[in-house]
């Protein structure tokens, strides 16, 4: 039996891996952003053993989802599948002056990792809409630039997959990948997503838990496949540069290698 974490997840993959994970006799604990989103989850997978209550808006809110991971039992996988679509109409900035998209897609797994007892698997949940995406560490907020909701989404996704690998060259001793489930008919992806709901969470799950993944690390996978990525995101030095960039923001660094 693994012990799992997984952000995000009152409702849609982030629950229905939750739910696959626990059908499988795993211990799952859920994430959602307040307490009546706990509820809800807690009603819908009450076979979870724990909910950890934080908003991945906020810095703070981020730490403090670290620190109930921390006060836990220490965990065997992370899946960090918490995000924001790709239809927001404006640039939003949050409490930190950054921006709303950027902080819960990237900066809230970069910063969990560098914060969480690292555990054995991570996996950093992507999409397809990666293969557009831009690494340029000129403005990844986009203060500069005019806002353009959907290619700062695609940016998030492949800054996910830059993250995954980075870590992977890291922490050698920590399995760390990265996945995309397909346009599925969730609230995010719409009701005419064409990709099958069903295959859309059994990915990450399998990366966290699977016997047959314990030695994949640095990798991308779509429905159990290996996916081919970016040659950018293979670049030790932008993965450095990347790094970086995440710990001036967050004033934290990923640690060295345990």
């Amino acid at each position: 039996m693994a012990r799992v974490l997984i952000t995000g997840s009152s409702d849609g993959l982030g629950l229905m891996a939750g739910r696959l994970l626990v059908d499988q006799g795993h211990s799952v604990t859920l994430h959602a952003r307040n307490t009546r989103r706990a509820g809800d989850a807690r009603a819908a997978l009450p076979g979870a053993d724990e909910i950890f209550v934080g908003d991945l808006l906020s810095l703070d809110g981020i730490r403090s989802v670290a620190g109930q991971a921390n006060a836990a039992d220490r965990f065997d996988a992370v899946i960090h599948n918490a995000g924001i679509g790709y239809r927001e109409p404006r640039r939003v900035e949050t409490a930190d002056g950054l921006s709303h998209l950027f902080t819960v897609n990237v900066l809230a797994p970069y910063l969990l990792t560098a914060l969480i007892t690292p555990p054995q698997r991570l996996v950093y949940l992507s999409s397809g809409m990666a293969h557009g995406g831009d690494v340029d560490l000129s403005d990844p907020q986009w203060t500069n630039r005019r806002w353009n909701g959907s290619q700062a989404y695609s940016d998030s996704k492949l800054f996910d997959i830059l993250l995954a690998f980075g870590v992977a060259r890291r922490w050698p001793k920590v399995l760390s990948n990265s996945v995309e489930p397909g346009w599925v008919p969730t609230k995010m992806g719409g009701a005419g997503a064409p990709d099958d709901l069903e295959l859309a969470p059994v990915t990450q799950a399998w990366l966290a838990v699977g016997d047959d993944t314990a030695t994949v690390t640095g990798r991308h996978f779509y429905h159990r496949q290996e996916r081919s990525v970016p040659h950018d995101v293979h670049d030790p030095a932008l993965q450095d540069r990347f790094l970086a960039y995440c710990a001036d923001l967050t004033g934290t660094r990923i640690p060295d290698a345990r």
